[in-house]
């Protein structure tokens, strides 16, 4: 196995669209992609922030206090680290599958309308998987495992799972997500049916993975299966990265 570099894709959605009263818009749930980007850096990694277009917006309920804390409001409106992150977020074309070790899927409602068709942002976490590194995901960002599919096993090792080439990754995985029941009580389950695309829970079994509920939709809650990490919801974004991180390392511990 290669020595995987020590650097972070965040997939960040590029969609929006009204979800919440008063037609405020879902797009990127900040601390999704703010919680994991603080783990990484604090271990060690180099991050870059990539959507399909290249564009993102913001999801209103995340930015409101219930969500976002006022030190958490400062580094998402900057100046930080973060918010230059996102200033500078990456074309997912733009980017080298070669030059990342672990793939991670930011979400927030929207992910569930462009993730499944991001060509892009699929093939970036096929590959990094393939050359033997991490593709997490947390919420709703499990829908871009839609298109990241097992290829030919660039490592030695294990890269195609327990399914063949061009098989879901995930199929044979434990795996988690944002609940259909979380869903129900948001209220949000009939806009998400009229987007025409599955709740996360439906798409993994669609993709034959086994999905591990949470005991409840707003805990903390992560389910790691080998190179694959998921989380529940915003509540597990920070744990979720930090499985990710323990993973990582354990590939590096089992190439040493």
């Amino acid at each position: 196995m290669a020595t995987l570099p020590k650097r972070v894709l965040i997939a960040v959605t590029s969609a929006h669209a009204p979800l919440y009263e008063g037609g405020k818009e879902t797009g990127l749930f900040i601390t999704e992609a703010l919680h994991p980007f603080n783990v990484f850096r604090a271990a060690g990694f180099q991050v870059d922030l990539a959507s399909e277009t290249g564009k993102w917006s913001p999801d209103w309920l995340s930015t409101t206090p219930e969500y976002l804390s006022p030190d958490e409001k400062k580094e998402y409106e900057g100046p930080s680290e973060f918010h230059r992150a996102l200033k500078e977020i990456k074309k997912a074309s733009d980017c080298r599958p070669q030059d990342y070790g672990i793939f991670f899927a930011s979400a927030g409602h929207a992910s569930l309308i462009d993730y499944p068709d991001a060509t892009d942002l699929q093939h970036l976490a096929s590959s990094i998987y393939a050359d033997g590194g991490i593709v997490a995901a947390v919420c709703h960002g499990g829908a871009i495992f839609v298109g990241v599919v097992n290829q030919p096993d660039l490592t030695g090792g294990d890269a195609m799972g327990s399914g063949g080439q061009g098989q879901p990754i995930i199929a044979g995985k434990n795996v988690t997500g944002f609940t259909t029941k979380g869903e129900e009580e948001e209220g949000v389950l009939g806009t998400i049916q009229s987007w025409n695309r599955p709740t996360i829970e439906k798409m993994a079994a669609d993709l034959g993975a086994t999905y591990v509920s949470p005991p409840g939709p707003w805990d903390s809650f992560t389910v790691t299966d080998g190179r694959i990490v998921t989380g529940a919801n915003p509540a597990s974004a920070t744990k979720t990265a930090e499985d990710a991180v323990k993973a990582f390392d354990k590939l590096k511990a089992k190439k040493d």
